[in-house]
């Protein structure tokens, strides 16, 4: 069974205090004590943001790590990340995570990873990674732009729907300029479930958090997905 969570925002990173969404995701893996790693290379491999990571997770029933790709393990990146039950994608600038994960090969390891049955996770820059393309700030000013990105899940992902007041506009402005796909918008605080290519569930960390089908008929339309509230 292929696993992608999509955090449009939330986790640990975003909500220290509420554990929902990130206690959901280690729920997934059906084991009492999941070994989770986390990915930061969005971030440049943040230390402060690692270290929020392991000062989250390791009150959780757990066993994390991290990979860092400017540190990465004597032993390989394969073995690694292979022997994982869950793999958690930070935020940050998602061309910067495409363009270093094609370089390193973590592009395919990851999909060969989500074929094996290792559940695939993230918040922001680590949700919109998984598809086609996204809409993201990674060009360095205001400005929203269309990004091509790992294609495992069909169309495009814009997170922070309601946490950017620029994030909405845009998506739907580049959607009626033809310029990405329809897709799946998510509020922060909302998660997308996918089993392979079909929405399992979304579920939310705050109970007016949702998720949304975006998409051209005539005009740009959107199809409110409603969250089951974790809490």
């Amino acid at each position: 069974m292929k696993q992608i969570i999509a955090l449009g925002g939330g986790g640990f990173s975003m909500e220290p205090d509420n554990p929902l969404l990130d206690a959901y995701i280690l729920k997934q893996s059906g084991k009492p004590v999941p070994s989770i790693c986390f990915v930061p290379t969005a971030s440049g491999d943040s230390d402060q943001y690692t270290n929020r990571f392991y000062h989250f997770f390791e009150k959780m029933p757990c066993q994390p790590s991290h990979l860092s790709l400017f540190k990465p393990p004597a032993r390989g990146i394969e073995g690694f990340i292979m022997e994982k039950d869950i793999i958690y994608v930070g935020g940050g600038c998602t061309k910067n995570l495409v363009a270093l994960w094609k370089e390193w090969g973590l592009d395919a390891l990851l999909k060969k990873a989500w074929n094996q049955g290792i559940i695939l996770a993230g918040i922001s820059a680590g949700s919109l990674c998984w598809f086609e393309e996204g809409v993201t700030d990674s060009f360095g000013d205001e400005k929203l732009d269309p990004l091509k990105c790992l294609g495992f899940l069909k169309g495009s992902n814009c997170p922070h729907y309601d946490g950017e007041l620029n994030r909405r506009p845009s998506y739907h402005r580049l959607m009626s300029e033809n310029k990405i796909k329809a897709g799946i918008a998510a509020d922060d605080g909302a998660a997308i479930h996918y089993i392979d290519q079909d929405i399992l569930r979304i579920v939310s960390s705050r109970p007016d958090a949702r998720a949304y089908r975006v998409y051209i008929d005539g005009e740009v339309k959107e199809e409110v997905l409603e969250a089951e509230f974790l809490g």
